[in-house]
């Protein structure tokens, strides 16, 4: 596994190594073991999976509050997305910056994104299939988001007009959220 920072502090691409022949490939998309030689210490506990039928589909930005929050682990399966997590960490180093990854089946790319980041996608293809492994059980009284045009954050979405939950059409602001994740060295 090829283990890649990026310019956002703690979040990290992840490029398996994919074996293949005339059958088809195979890939490990988790080792505990590899991670924690690299460093990163994760234990998830919920696998979540999202199917989106159009291009243009835009899920996000989300988070969890409190003790809920989440670190993921996500992929595309099917399509391509362009995946973006947002550092809402005050006093990080990279405080409401942003990154964005292109996901897709063929590249088999993942981002691990640590606690305290929003995290969105937006489908560059129909058909998409998305893969979430999280480190804390969804709880609904602890789910949040933000507007995924909030322009305090400023993400480049590379789409004018997404097409929205009702949640995410109606998400406030991040001046008006309730965040409050704050960075551990």
């Amino acid at each position: 596994m090829n283990v890649i920072k990026t310019d956002v502090l703690d979040v990290y691409i992840l490029e398996p190594r994919v074996f293949g022949d005339n059958r088809g490939w195979f890939m490990e998309s988790w080792s505990k073991r590899t991670m924690e030689e690299a460093g990163l210490f994760y234990d998830f506990v919920q696998d979540n999976h999202s199917y989106s039928a159009q291009k243009g589909v835009l899920r996000g930005l989300h988070f969890q509050k409190g003790e809920a929050s989440q670190a993921k682990l996500v992929r595309c399966a099917k399509g391509a997305v362009l995946d973006v997590a947002v550092d809402m960490r005050k006093g990080s180093p990279t405080y409401k910056k942003w990154v964005s990854v292109e996901l897709s089946a063929e590249n088999k790319r993942q981002l691990l994104i640590p606690r305290g980041f929003l995290h969105g996608f937006v489908t560059l293809t129909d058909q998409v299939e998305f893969l979430y492994r999280a480190d804390n059980f969804y709880a609904p009284e602890a789910d949040r988001n933000v507007r995924w045009n909030d322009p305090e954050i400023g993400v480049d979405w590379g789409v004018a007009d997404p097409i929205l939950s009702e949640k995410d059409s109606n998400a406030p602001l991040l001046k008006d959220s309730d965040i409050d994740f704050v960075y551990h060295k």
